[in-house]
């Protein structure tokens, strides 16, 4: 459609003189109108602005929560990596704790603690010179040929702040069956800290540190003589080993006590 077209008088003045009057012309221009805007175009317009506000707004929003949960999960990697070293500190403190009280408890039972047996050459070491070290124990093997009697052994033991050796597993049996050899003659062993205490239901060996036998790696048949006493004997079949004696037959011993945790110097 074609716009509308409205006329308009626009009168020019000529600055002529009376002589040359004459009728003023009158000259005719277009000019067009401008349509105003439709209501169409400005709710258009309106509601296109708050909608692309609203977009920025979502997007700006949707960047930051991606961004929090980033954070969240990089603190959460963090703070389990921290809890995991400070439970790792945390035992390992604990360890050295069981170790000193250990290592106390041990100093404790000497009247002179031999410095100079556990720290030669100011390099401490957990066992005294001439003991063995197996686990958490430290062995002594007695083999000096003046042999004791079981009782006798024991006091030499508790002597040196330590006691006749318990056996706790198999484990341990065969450490000690690898450190004791044969001399003598067959009977001979090495007294352990196993003893007969006999009750009204029968048999009752019970060690020295009052726990109930409950491996029993006794021979088939019995070695040596009859008693309340337990006896090693060398080269023997590993859950087959175990004798029993009274309190008159001499043999050799083991002696045990727990490890020491010290420093060097």
């Amino acid at each position: 459609m074609e716009d509308d077209v409205n006329y308009s008088d626009v009168v020019f003045k000529n600055n002529r003189t009376p002589k040359e009057n004459k009728e003023e012309q009158t000259i005719y221009s277009e000019v067009k109108r401008k349509e105003p805007a439709t209501a169409g175009s400005k709710d258009e317009a309106a509601t296109r602005s708050p909608a692309r506000l609203l977009l920025a707004c979502l997007g700006i929003l949707s960047a930051l929560l991606v961004l929090c949960i980033v954070i969240i999960i990089y603190i959460s990697v963090m703070m389990n990596q921290q809890e995991a070293h400070l439970r790792n500190i945390t035992e390992e403190l604990s360890r050295e704790r069981d170790d000193h009280n250990r290592t106390l408890g041990v100093i404790l039972k000497f009247d002179n603690f031999p410095v100079k047996d556990f720290c030669p050459d100011k390099k401490c070491q957990p066992c005294q010179k001439g003991w063995i070290l197996h686990q958490e124990k430290c062995y002594l093997f007695y083999k000096d040929d003046h042999l004791k009697t079981w009782e006798g052994s024991r006091k030499h033991c508790i002597d040196i702040n330590s006691d006749l050796v318990v056996i706790d597993n198999l484990q341990e049996q065969e450490f000690i069956s690898e450190h004791i050899e044969s001399y003598y003659d067959e009977n001979h062993g090495y007294h352990i800290g196993l003893r007969n205490q006999t009750n009204q239901q029968g048999d009752n060996w019970v060690w020295v540190d009052g726990r109930a036998d409950t491996l029993g790696y006794w021979m088939n048949q019995p070695f040596g003589g009859s008693g309340p006493f337990a006896l090693m004997i060398p080269n023997r079949n590993l859950t087959e080993s175990w004798d029993t004696t009274d309190n008159e037959f001499k043999n050799r011993f083991i002696c045990e006590h727990d490890k020491v945790f010290i420093r060097s110097l």
